[in-house]
């Protein structure tokens, strides 16, 4: 059997030209080389897996061959040092170093030394390598790789000539690895590769390991949805089902596709990062501009812009406001299964309007809404009224003119049943309805209630007068009604104060907190329209004031517990001194 190798060695560039996504350093390197202008120290620096190490044996190889005028299959190892600086790190290490150097090459005209991981190098051991870094004998070149240059000291920095590898795009990752896969007659999706591309995070050597281990998994068919399934993360056909569902109100469907995720065991963070990255790729896709700027194949980028296409700029902005909201709150939540549920139904809760081109946002809720209804405005001379005459055969009504001039002595009577009060759950699904999950619509919202008020201020509406006794009657009627429908807390603010009407259309209303002011205000929005029609008078307004109770003072002392004993009872003393009683 023969022995497996990891693609990661296999595969290991052996010319500059082979190297993937480092176009601009290997360059550099061979101009130097040819003309004769390579420094002879180097530092490589860069992310894990990109080629650092790599380059440094090709570099090392390379400088003897066209120095000597040989070719590629020209040996020159013996002239190639390496040191780990992770395991050879001290003083004592570097001056080994430091006598090896002094002695010239037997083959070759250069000594290349090769030290990874320098940042591991102890301080002493940095100063000891110092004066051989700056001043090397002309047949020695130093080769530096880390991962970390910020703990390299300035001094050795300063010595250096600096190469910063990049991250390898995924396109690059997908492209060296469809060559790989093409060598070795491997079926593959173009997508499939990519996600290898994506989740290698920029490290070759780490997509070739995912590379080699997806082939045992799929069997030399890499196909997206088993790449995705072994690599555990969502593809973006999963965001993209969810963004119709969302658009498509579907509640129940998403919860229900949800739970499948998070029974693969995917999650929740991993989930809404995911969701919040489809939708900025659907906000970048409205422009031709910003879609350069996504990070995916062709083939994602094309559907991705077909689902954009039906989306507004409003709604992805708000969707994106939610989102990220979520996301940042993810964490401190108790119940976070329950947060990203809550986070889902409110991106179905987003829709359009009914003027579809213009792309305005309307967001609705599951919360109820307080608005204030609207009312059709009246002319200024009433219309005829109608009274029922009280037939049983036959229903009929009579129009009466109405009396233009109203006495202000004269009070109307209450009816023996107040009007209907106000239905929350048909105001908070009427097309009116506002969002108040983001603060471009909370500021919707609050815009929208200062019209309706305004329209109703300015309408020629009745102001018919009442007493305190009909006001008492209504703002019972109102507490009742939120009793019987349990809705305890609100009928409680209603009992805090006996409203006084202080002149013909000015209630005003004591609580002992401002908690309770802000409380009873926002009920004030279902409750003021409702006092104003049983009323008759549209010019009602209420005052809420803030009146703190008294603070009790309290005994805590022995002495002063019995001092409040004898101003209860003097007798207490004549207690005390029978029995010798002490305190």
């Amino acid at each position: 059997m023969e022995n497996f190798v990891v693609s990661a060695l296999k595969y290991r560039p052996q010319q500059f030209a082979d190297v993937v996504g480092q176009t601009a350093i290997t360059q550099t390197l061979e101009n130097a080389i040819a003309k004769n202008q390579l420094p002879q120290a180097l530092l490589f620096c860069g992310p894990r897996g990109v080629g650092k190490t790599t380059c440094a044996r090709i570099l090392a190889k390379k400088i003897n061959q066209i120095d000597a005028g040989q070719t590629e299959e020209q040996d020159f190892s013996f002239n190639i040092f390496e040191l780990d600086a992770a395991s050879n790190n001290s003083v004592d290490d570097i001056r080994n170093l430091n006598d090896q150097v002094r002695i010239p090459p037997q083959i070759g005209s250069y000594k290349v030394y090769i030290i990874d991981e320098v940042h591991m190098l102890s301080v002493s051991a940095f100063n000891a390598f110092l004066k051989t870094l700056e001043e090397p004998p002309k047949h020695a070149i130093f080769i530096l790789a880390t991962t970390e240059k910020n703990k390299i000291i300035p001094t050795i920095l300063s010595r250096c000539q600096i190469f910063d590898f990049k991250r390898i795009t995924p396109e690059d990752v997908q492209g060296y690895l469809s060559e790989i896969a093409d060598k070795n007659q491997i079926a593959y999706e173009e997508e499939a590769l990519y996600l290898i591309g994506q989740k290698a995070d920029g490290a070759m050597r780490d997509a070739l390991s995912i590379f080699d281990r997806m082939c045992s998994f799929c069997q030399n068919n890499l196909t997206l949805s088993a790449v995705a399934e072994n690599l555990n993360v969502l593809d973006h056909s999963t965001y993209i089902d969810f963004v119709q569902l969302c658009v498509a109100h579907s509640i129940p469907e998403i919860l229900l596709k949800y739970d499948a995720i998070v029974s693969r065991g995917f999650d929740g963070e991993d989930f809404l990062a995911g969701l919040t990255t489809h939708l900025r790729s659907l906000y970048l896709c409205k422009d031709p501009r910003t879609a350069a700027l996504l990070e995916m194949s062709e083939k994602t980028q094309s559907h991705i812009a077909q689902q954009s296409e039906t989306l507004s700029v409003e709604w992805l902005s708000d969707a994106l406001e939610l989102g990220t909201q979520c996301e940042l709150n993810f964490r401190n939540a108790q119940n976070k299964r329950l947060h990203v549920e809550l986070c889902l139904m409110q991106l179905a809760s987003l829709h359009f309007s009914g003027e579809k081109k213009k792309g305005e946002l309307i967001p609705t809720t599951y919360f109820l809404q307080k608005t204030t209804p609207t009312r059709v405005k009246e002319e200024k001379s009433p219309p005829a009224e109608t009274t029922s005459v009280p037939d049983t055969g036959d229903q009929t009504t009579k129009p009466t003119e109405p009396s233009h001039s109203v006495s202000t002595s004269s009070v109307p009577e209450p009816p023996s049943t107040p009007p209907t009060l106000p239905n929350k759950q048909k105001e908070a699904t009427s097309s009116s309805s506002v969002s108040s999950f983001s603060l471009a619509s909370i500021t919707r919202k609050k815009q929208w209630e200062q019209q309706q008020q305004k329209e109703t201020v300015e309408e020629d509406l009745p102001e018919q007068p009442f007493d305190q006794n009909t006001l008492n009657q209504y703002w019972q009627a109102y507490h009742q009604q939120k009793v019987d429908t349990n809705e305890k807390n609100i009928a409680s603010l209603f009992q805090l104060d006996t409203p006084q009407l202080t002149n013909k259309n000015t209630v005003l209303y004591q609580v002992p907190s401002s908690l309770n002011k802000v409380e009873i205000e926002r009920e004030f929005v279902y409750f003021l329209p409702y006092l104003r029609k049983a009323l008759q008078n549209f010019a009602v307004v209420i005052h809420v004031e803030v009146v703190e109770s008294e603070q009790k003072n309290f005994v805590y002392t022995p002495e002063e517990k019995y001092n409040r004993l004898r101003e209860i009872n003097p007798e207490i003393d004549h207690l005390k001194k029978t029995l010798d009683l002490d305190l």
